[in-house]
Protein backbone atom coordinates (compact mmCIF):
# COMPACT_ATOMS: atom_id res chain seq x y z
CA UNK A 1 0.00 0.00 0.00
CA UNK A 2 1.58 3.20 -0.98
CA UNK A 3 1.07 6.38 0.82
CA UNK A 4 0.35 9.54 -0.66
CA UNK A 5 0.32 13.50 0.54
CA UNK A 6 -1.89 16.09 0.25
CA UNK A 7 -2.15 19.48 1.93
CA UNK A 8 -4.94 22.21 1.97
CA UNK A 9 -6.75 25.15 4.13
CA UNK A 10 -8.92 22.44 5.54
CA UNK A 11 -9.35 18.47 6.04
CA UNK A 12 -12.40 19.32 3.07
CA UNK A 13 -10.05 21.33 0.97
CA UNK A 14 -7.60 18.25 0.99
CA UNK A 15 -10.19 15.67 0.36
CA UNK A 16 -11.55 17.58 -2.75
CA UNK A 17 -7.86 18.02 -3.86
CA UNK A 18 -7.66 14.59 -4.26
CA UNK A 19 -10.55 13.28 -5.45
CA UNK A 20 -10.27 16.18 -8.58
CA UNK A 21 -6.69 14.91 -8.70
CA UNK A 22 -6.71 10.88 -8.84
CA UNK A 23 -10.32 10.67 -9.67
CA UNK A 24 -10.48 7.42 -7.18
CA UNK A 25 -11.79 5.94 -4.13
CA UNK A 26 -9.00 6.96 -1.36
CA UNK A 27 -9.06 6.56 2.46
CA UNK A 28 -7.16 8.93 4.57
CA UNK A 29 -5.11 7.65 7.15
CA UNK A 30 -3.49 10.75 9.04
CA UNK A 31 -3.97 14.29 9.69
CA UNK A 32 -1.77 17.24 10.59
CA UNK A 33 -1.82 20.92 11.05
CA UNK A 34 0.92 23.03 9.17
CA UNK A 35 1.43 26.45 7.74
CA UNK A 36 0.30 27.03 4.21
CA UNK A 37 2.44 29.74 1.90
CA UNK A 38 3.97 33.08 3.41
CA UNK A 39 7.45 34.63 2.64
CA UNK A 40 10.48 33.54 5.51
CA UNK A 41 7.90 32.71 8.07
CA UNK A 42 5.62 35.21 7.64
CA UNK A 43 1.89 35.59 6.14
CA UNK A 44 1.48 32.30 6.49
CA UNK A 45 -1.77 30.40 6.95
CA UNK A 46 -2.69 27.78 8.90
CA UNK A 47 -3.50 24.11 6.92
CA UNK A 48 -3.86 20.63 7.06
CA UNK A 49 -2.08 17.72 5.43
CA UNK A 50 -3.35 14.34 5.39
CA UNK A 51 -1.96 10.94 4.71
CA UNK A 52 -4.16 8.71 2.41
CA UNK A 53 -3.91 6.03 0.20
CA UNK A 54 -5.70 4.92 -3.24
CA UNK A 55 -8.07 1.73 -3.10
CA UNK A 56 -7.92 -0.46 -6.01
CA UNK A 57 -9.93 0.34 -8.95
CA UNK A 58 -12.94 -1.79 -9.59
CA UNK A 59 -13.70 -3.51 -12.90
CA UNK A 60 -17.70 -5.04 -13.90
CA UNK A 61 -16.78 -9.02 -12.40
CA UNK A 62 -13.21 -8.36 -11.59
CA UNK A 63 -10.43 -6.59 -9.07
CA UNK A 64 -7.24 -5.22 -10.44
CA UNK A 65 -4.91 -4.26 -7.46
CA UNK A 66 -0.96 -3.98 -7.54
CA UNK A 67 -1.07 -7.77 -7.31
CA UNK A 68 -1.19 -9.49 -11.01
CA UNK A 69 -3.20 -11.76 -9.35
CA UNK A 70 -7.34 -11.05 -10.29
CA UNK A 71 -10.38 -12.94 -9.00
CA UNK A 72 -13.85 -12.33 -9.64
CA UNK A 73 -15.88 -9.68 -7.55
CA UNK A 74 -19.84 -9.71 -6.01
CA UNK A 75 -21.73 -7.39 -8.13
CA UNK A 76 -22.77 -6.19 -4.67
CA UNK A 77 -18.68 -5.07 -3.47
CA UNK A 78 -18.84 -3.29 -7.10
CA UNK A 79 -21.91 -1.24 -6.93
CA UNK A 80 -20.83 -0.06 -3.65
CA UNK A 81 -17.27 0.88 -4.53
CA UNK A 82 -19.01 2.78 -7.31
CA UNK A 83 -21.22 4.55 -5.56
CA UNK A 84 -18.09 5.37 -3.14
CA UNK A 85 -16.33 6.59 -6.30
CA UNK A 86 -19.46 9.05 -7.69
CA UNK A 87 -19.68 10.67 -3.68
CA UNK A 88 -16.19 11.80 -4.20
CA UNK A 89 -15.87 13.06 -7.75
CA UNK A 90 -19.33 14.39 -7.30
CA UNK A 91 -19.13 16.06 -3.61
CA UNK A 92 -17.57 15.66 -0.72
CA UNK A 93 -21.18 16.21 1.16
CA UNK A 94 -21.54 12.36 2.32
CA UNK A 95 -17.64 11.90 3.16
CA UNK A 96 -18.17 14.81 5.82
CA UNK A 97 -21.80 13.45 6.95
CA UNK A 98 -19.10 10.29 7.89
CA UNK A 99 -16.97 12.46 9.76
CA UNK A 100 -19.27 14.03 11.67
CA UNK A 101 -21.26 11.14 12.52
CA UNK A 102 -17.58 9.83 13.73
CA UNK A 103 -17.54 12.88 15.82
CA UNK A 104 -20.91 12.78 17.39
CA UNK A 105 -20.18 9.32 18.54
CA UNK A 106 -16.92 9.83 19.64
CA UNK A 107 -17.91 12.45 22.11
CA UNK A 108 -20.54 10.40 23.43
CA UNK A 109 -18.61 7.67 24.46
CA UNK A 110 -19.29 4.79 22.01
CA UNK A 111 -17.50 3.27 19.73
CA UNK A 112 -18.13 3.66 16.49
CA UNK A 113 -17.39 0.26 14.41
CA UNK A 114 -20.47 -0.78 16.97
CA UNK A 115 -22.85 1.92 16.48
CA UNK A 116 -21.60 1.90 12.46
CA UNK A 117 -22.61 -1.87 12.22
CA UNK A 118 -26.34 -0.78 13.74
CA UNK A 119 -28.19 0.83 10.42
CA UNK A 120 -30.83 1.79 12.34
CA UNK A 121 -29.03 3.63 15.20
CA UNK A 122 -26.23 4.82 12.38
CA UNK A 123 -29.35 6.03 10.32
CA UNK A 124 -31.08 7.91 12.64
CA UNK A 125 -27.60 9.83 13.80
CA UNK A 126 -27.16 10.98 9.86
CA UNK A 127 -30.66 12.50 9.84
CA UNK A 128 -30.07 14.63 12.72
CA UNK A 129 -26.85 15.62 11.52
CA UNK A 130 -28.23 15.88 7.87
CA UNK A 131 -31.41 17.94 9.18
CA UNK A 132 -28.85 20.68 11.75
CA UNK A 133 -27.19 20.91 8.50
CA UNK A 134 -30.03 22.19 7.17
CA UNK A 135 -31.13 23.93 9.30
CA UNK A 136 -27.34 26.04 9.26
CA UNK A 137 -28.13 25.94 5.90
CA UNK A 138 -31.18 27.58 5.66
CA UNK A 139 -30.68 30.80 7.78
CA UNK A 140 -32.66 28.96 10.33
CA UNK A 141 -29.97 29.91 12.74
CA UNK A 142 -29.69 33.78 12.95
CA UNK A 143 -26.83 35.26 14.02
CA UNK A 144 -26.51 37.41 16.37
CA UNK A 145 -26.91 40.95 15.46
CA UNK A 146 -26.66 44.57 16.92
CA UNK A 147 -29.25 44.88 19.73
CA UNK A 148 -30.34 48.50 17.45
CA UNK A 149 -31.82 46.02 14.82
CA UNK A 150 -34.12 44.24 17.36
CA UNK A 151 -35.44 47.82 18.98
CA UNK A 152 -35.86 49.25 15.20
CA UNK A 153 -37.69 46.26 14.15
CA UNK A 154 -40.11 46.29 17.22
CA UNK A 155 -40.41 50.53 16.75
CA UNK A 156 -41.53 49.39 13.14
CA UNK A 157 -43.44 46.96 14.03
CA UNK A 158 -45.18 49.08 16.52
CA UNK A 159 -46.60 51.19 13.92
CA UNK A 160 -47.99 48.38 11.60
CA UNK A 161 -45.25 48.47 8.91
CA UNK A 162 -45.39 45.96 6.53
CA UNK A 163 -42.52 43.04 7.15
CA UNK A 164 -41.17 43.60 3.36
CA UNK A 165 -41.26 47.31 4.44
CA UNK A 166 -39.20 46.31 8.11
CA UNK A 167 -36.66 44.63 6.06
CA UNK A 168 -35.79 47.47 3.53
CA UNK A 169 -35.60 49.26 6.69
CA UNK A 170 -33.12 46.99 8.68
CA UNK A 171 -31.19 45.95 5.37
CA UNK A 172 -30.55 49.82 4.82
CA UNK A 173 -29.42 50.38 8.68
CA UNK A 174 -26.98 47.58 7.70
CA UNK A 175 -25.33 49.12 4.65
CA UNK A 176 -25.54 52.88 5.53
CA UNK A 177 -25.29 52.74 9.52
CA UNK A 178 -21.51 52.74 11.52
CA UNK A 179 -21.56 50.64 14.74
CA UNK A 180 -21.03 54.19 16.52
CA UNK A 181 -23.87 54.95 15.39
CA UNK A 182 -25.86 51.71 15.70
CA UNK A 183 -24.64 52.70 19.65
CA UNK A 184 -26.77 55.71 19.93
CA UNK A 185 -30.33 55.11 19.16
CA UNK A 186 -31.25 58.17 19.01
CA UNK A 187 -29.48 58.56 15.68
CA UNK A 188 -30.96 55.26 14.39
CA UNK A 189 -34.43 56.60 15.46
CA UNK A 190 -33.36 59.72 12.99
CA UNK A 191 -32.01 58.06 10.47
CA UNK A 192 -35.33 55.68 10.59
CA UNK A 193 -37.77 58.59 10.34
CA UNK A 194 -35.27 60.42 7.40
CA UNK A 195 -36.02 56.96 5.58
CA UNK A 196 -39.78 56.63 6.54
CA UNK A 197 -39.91 60.38 5.11
CA UNK A 198 -38.61 59.81 1.82
CA UNK A 199 -40.61 56.45 1.39
CA UNK A 200 -43.93 58.92 1.43
CA UNK A 201 -44.75 60.65 -2.03
CA UNK A 202 -46.80 64.29 -1.70
CA UNK A 203 -48.98 64.72 -4.88
CA UNK A 204 -47.98 67.73 -7.01
CA UNK A 205 -50.94 69.49 -8.96
CA UNK A 206 -50.19 69.94 -12.97
CA UNK A 207 -49.42 73.25 -14.23
CA UNK A 208 -51.69 75.46 -16.21
CA UNK A 209 -54.75 73.22 -14.67
CA UNK A 210 -57.24 72.87 -18.33
CA UNK A 211 -60.69 74.65 -17.47
CA UNK A 212 -63.12 73.24 -16.63
CA UNK A 213 -61.05 70.84 -14.12
CA UNK A 214 -63.09 67.56 -13.26
CA UNK A 215 -61.58 66.04 -9.90
CA UNK A 216 -63.55 62.50 -9.78
CA UNK A 217 -63.33 60.98 -6.06
CA UNK A 218 -63.40 56.92 -5.82
CA UNK A 219 -63.16 54.38 -3.49
CA UNK A 220 -65.25 51.50 -1.36
CA UNK A 221 -68.28 52.12 0.42
CA UNK A 222 -67.62 54.30 3.84
CA UNK A 223 -64.69 55.82 3.56
CA UNK A 224 -65.99 59.47 3.93
CA UNK A 225 -65.95 60.42 -0.21
CA UNK A 226 -69.07 62.69 -0.03
CA UNK A 227 -67.74 64.60 3.33
CA UNK A 228 -64.25 65.18 1.23
CA UNK A 229 -66.58 66.50 -1.69
CA UNK A 230 -67.80 69.23 0.69
CA UNK A 231 -64.73 69.78 2.14
CA UNK A 232 -63.05 70.36 -1.16
CA UNK A 233 -65.80 72.08 -2.06
CA UNK A 234 -65.15 74.97 0.52
CA UNK A 235 -61.53 74.50 0.34
CA UNK A 236 -61.82 75.90 -3.77
CA UNK A 237 -64.93 77.44 -3.90
CA UNK A 238 -65.16 79.77 -0.38
CA UNK A 239 -61.35 80.20 -0.63
CA UNK A 240 -60.45 78.39 2.81
CA UNK A 241 -56.74 77.99 3.38
CA UNK A 242 -55.52 80.78 1.27
CA UNK A 243 -56.74 79.74 -1.80
CA UNK A 244 -58.32 82.48 -4.63
CA UNK A 245 -62.16 81.15 -4.91
CA UNK A 246 -63.27 79.70 -7.67
CA UNK A 247 -66.69 78.87 -9.42
CA UNK A 248 -67.29 74.84 -8.37
CA UNK A 249 -70.17 72.62 -8.75
CA UNK A 250 -70.58 69.15 -7.24
CA UNK A 251 -72.46 66.35 -9.03
CA UNK A 252 -73.45 63.33 -7.51
CA UNK A 253 -73.66 59.88 -9.46
CA UNK A 254 -74.79 58.11 -6.12
CA UNK A 255 -78.08 57.77 -6.86
CA UNK A 256 -78.73 54.40 -5.11
CA UNK A 257 -77.93 55.44 -1.61
CA UNK A 258 -80.98 56.55 0.38
CA UNK A 259 -79.77 59.69 1.04
CA UNK A 260 -76.83 60.50 -0.92
CA UNK A 261 -78.04 64.11 -2.77
CA UNK A 262 -79.80 64.91 -0.11
CA UNK A 263 -76.07 64.58 2.36
CA UNK A 264 -74.59 66.61 -1.18
CA UNK A 265 -77.16 69.18 -0.96
CA UNK A 266 -77.34 69.83 2.09
CA UNK A 267 -73.80 70.88 2.07
CA UNK A 268 -74.20 72.81 -1.29
CA UNK A 269 -77.06 75.01 0.59
CA UNK A 270 -74.54 75.73 3.44
CA UNK A 271 -71.74 76.99 1.23
CA UNK A 272 -73.95 78.31 -1.34
CA UNK A 273 -72.75 76.18 -4.03
CA UNK A 274 -74.43 74.12 -6.87
CA UNK A 275 -75.37 70.66 -6.44
CA UNK A 276 -76.53 68.28 -9.71
CA UNK A 277 -77.40 64.23 -9.51
CA UNK A 278 -76.90 62.03 -12.20
CA UNK A 279 -77.10 58.20 -12.69
CA UNK A 280 -75.90 57.48 -16.44
CA UNK A 281 -72.52 58.64 -18.62
CA UNK A 282 -74.82 60.70 -21.05
CA UNK A 283 -76.49 62.74 -18.09
CA UNK A 284 -72.87 63.26 -16.42
CA UNK A 285 -71.95 64.38 -19.54
CA UNK A 286 -74.82 66.74 -20.77
CA UNK A 287 -74.41 68.31 -16.76
CA UNK A 288 -70.67 68.95 -17.39
CA UNK A 289 -71.45 70.36 -20.94
CA UNK A 290 -73.79 72.08 -20.30
CA UNK A 291 -72.59 74.45 -16.87
CA UNK A 292 -68.83 74.27 -18.49
CA UNK A 293 -68.53 77.56 -19.63
CA UNK A 294 -69.75 78.99 -15.59
CA UNK A 295 -67.53 76.47 -13.65
CA UNK A 296 -64.00 76.26 -13.30
CA UNK A 297 -64.00 72.99 -10.94
CA UNK A 298 -66.35 70.04 -11.23
CA UNK A 299 -66.12 67.60 -7.75
CA UNK A 300 -67.81 64.10 -8.81
CA UNK A 301 -68.92 62.11 -5.96
CA UNK A 302 -69.09 58.36 -6.69
CA UNK A 303 -70.84 55.26 -5.40
CA UNK A 304 -69.31 53.15 -2.72
CA UNK A 305 -68.74 49.68 -3.56
CA UNK A 306 -67.13 46.89 -2.75
CA UNK A 307 -63.68 46.81 -4.40
CA UNK A 308 -64.32 43.02 -5.09
CA UNK A 309 -67.77 43.86 -6.85
CA UNK A 310 -65.80 44.12 -10.10
CA UNK A 311 -69.49 44.73 -11.86
CA UNK A 312 -70.73 47.56 -9.95
CA UNK A 313 -67.05 49.29 -10.38
CA UNK A 314 -67.43 48.44 -14.10
CA UNK A 315 -70.77 50.33 -13.94
CA UNK A 316 -69.44 53.14 -12.05
CA UNK A 317 -66.33 53.37 -14.34
CA UNK A 318 -68.99 53.47 -17.56
CA UNK A 319 -70.44 56.62 -15.93
CA UNK A 320 -67.73 58.57 -15.29
CA UNK A 321 -66.73 58.37 -18.62
CA UNK A 322 -68.71 60.88 -19.52
CA UNK A 323 -66.42 63.28 -18.04
CA UNK A 324 -64.46 62.58 -20.90
CA UNK A 325 -60.76 62.37 -20.70
CA UNK A 326 -59.59 65.55 -18.69
CA UNK A 327 -61.10 64.33 -15.58
CA UNK A 328 -58.90 63.45 -12.66
CA UNK A 329 -59.45 60.60 -10.51
CA UNK A 330 -58.52 59.92 -6.70
CA UNK A 331 -58.97 57.39 -4.72
CA UNK A 332 -60.26 58.34 -0.85
CA UNK A 333 -58.67 55.18 1.21
CA UNK A 334 -59.22 55.00 5.08
CA UNK A 335 -56.35 54.71 7.42
CA UNK A 336 -57.60 52.47 9.55
CA UNK A 337 -58.18 50.24 6.63
CA UNK A 338 -55.96 46.83 7.70
CA UNK A 339 -53.13 46.33 5.04
CA UNK A 340 -54.30 43.23 3.55
CA UNK A 341 -57.42 45.46 2.25
CA UNK A 342 -55.56 48.25 1.42
CA UNK A 343 -53.26 46.08 -1.19
CA UNK A 344 -56.59 44.56 -2.39
CA UNK A 345 -58.44 48.26 -2.78
CA UNK A 346 -55.35 50.06 -4.36
CA UNK A 347 -54.98 47.03 -6.95
CA UNK A 348 -58.77 46.67 -7.87
CA UNK A 349 -59.42 50.62 -8.54
CA UNK A 350 -56.41 51.08 -10.84
CA UNK A 351 -58.69 51.02 -13.61
CA UNK A 352 -59.75 53.95 -12.67
CA UNK A 353 -56.49 55.78 -13.17
CA UNK A 354 -56.24 57.50 -9.95
CA UNK A 355 -53.55 59.99 -9.83
CA UNK A 356 -53.30 60.18 -5.97
CA UNK A 357 -54.62 58.63 -2.29
CA UNK A 358 -56.73 61.07 -0.28
CA UNK A 359 -56.36 59.27 2.85
CA UNK A 360 -59.43 60.05 5.21
CA UNK A 361 -60.53 59.54 9.02
CA UNK A 362 -56.93 59.72 10.25
CA UNK A 363 -58.28 60.44 13.67
CA UNK A 364 -59.90 57.52 13.76
CA UNK A 365 -56.26 55.22 14.34
CA UNK A 366 -53.02 55.32 16.23
CA UNK A 367 -51.21 52.77 13.66
CA UNK A 368 -50.22 54.29 9.83
CA UNK A 369 -47.50 52.09 8.82
CA UNK A 370 -50.04 49.69 7.19
CA UNK A 371 -50.58 52.86 4.77
CA UNK A 372 -46.85 54.01 4.51
CA UNK A 373 -46.08 50.52 3.54
CA UNK A 374 -48.84 49.90 1.05
CA UNK A 375 -48.44 52.96 -0.53
CA UNK A 376 -44.48 52.96 -0.93
CA UNK A 377 -44.45 49.78 -2.29
CA UNK A 378 -47.31 50.44 -4.57
CA UNK A 379 -45.64 53.90 -5.52
CA UNK A 380 -48.91 56.01 -4.97
CA UNK A 381 -49.12 59.76 -3.73
CA UNK A 382 -51.02 61.41 -1.45
CA UNK A 383 -52.92 64.56 -2.22
CA UNK A 384 -55.22 65.16 0.79
CA UNK A 385 -55.16 64.23 4.36
CA UNK A 386 -58.89 64.32 6.61
CA UNK A 387 -59.20 63.85 10.27
CA UNK A 388 -62.46 64.49 11.46
CA UNK A 389 -65.85 65.42 9.85
CA UNK A 390 -66.28 69.42 10.03
CA UNK A 391 -66.66 71.41 7.18
CA UNK A 392 -64.02 72.73 5.85
CA UNK A 393 -61.98 72.15 9.44
CA UNK A 394 -61.27 68.49 9.16
CA UNK A 395 -59.18 68.43 5.81
CA UNK A 396 -55.13 69.06 5.20
CA UNK A 397 -53.01 69.42 1.90
CA UNK A 398 -50.85 66.34 2.81
CA UNK A 399 -47.25 66.83 3.91
CA UNK A 400 -44.30 64.52 4.96
CA UNK A 401 -44.43 65.96 8.04
CA UNK A 402 -47.88 64.99 9.37
CA UNK A 403 -47.43 61.78 8.84
CA UNK A 404 -44.13 61.01 10.63
CA UNK A 405 -45.88 63.21 13.82
CA UNK A 406 -48.33 60.68 13.82
CA UNK A 407 -45.72 57.88 14.00
CA UNK A 408 -46.15 56.06 17.76
CA UNK A 409 -43.09 55.22 20.17
CA UNK A 410 -40.94 57.58 18.11
CA UNK A 411 -38.93 60.45 19.53
CA UNK A 412 -39.95 63.81 17.37
CA UNK A 413 -38.03 66.66 16.82
CA UNK A 414 -40.65 68.67 15.02
CA UNK A 415 -38.14 71.22 14.14
CA UNK A 416 -35.42 69.01 12.24
CA UNK A 417 -38.32 67.24 10.49
CA UNK A 418 -39.59 70.14 9.30
CA UNK A 419 -36.30 71.44 8.13
CA UNK A 420 -35.83 68.01 6.41
CA UNK A 421 -39.35 67.91 4.82
CA UNK A 422 -40.47 71.34 4.17
CA UNK A 423 -44.33 72.46 4.35
CA UNK A 424 -43.72 74.52 1.47
CA UNK A 425 -44.14 71.12 -0.56
CA UNK A 426 -47.67 71.67 0.21
CA UNK A 427 -48.43 75.04 -2.07
CA UNK A 428 -48.17 72.94 -4.91
CA UNK A 429 -51.87 72.41 -4.13
CA UNK A 430 -52.90 76.48 -4.49
CA UNK A 431 -54.48 75.85 -7.86
CA UNK A 432 -53.39 79.28 -9.63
Amino acid sequence: MEMYYEKGLSRRDCEQRIAEKYKRPFHVLSEKEIKIGGFLGLFSRPGIEVGFYLTPTIQKGYYTGSSPVSWPVSDASIQMQQQYGQRIQGSNANVNLEEEKRKVIAAAGKNYEQISSNRETSQRILDSINELKEKIDSGSGKKEEHPAFVQAEELLKLNDFSEKYINGMLERMRKDMSLKMLDDFDIVQNHLLEWIGESISIYKEEKNQRRPRIMVLVGPTGVGKTTTIAKLAAIYGLGTDGITPVSVRMITIDAFRIGAAEQLKSYGGIMELPVSCVDSKMSLRKEIALFSEETELFLIDTIGKSPRDSTKLGEIKEILEGCGKGAEAHLVLGAGTKASDIEDILRFFEPFNYRSVVLSKLDETDRIGNVISALAEKRKSVSYITDGQKVPNDIRKATVVRFLINLDGFKIDRQKIEERFPSGEAEQFKWR
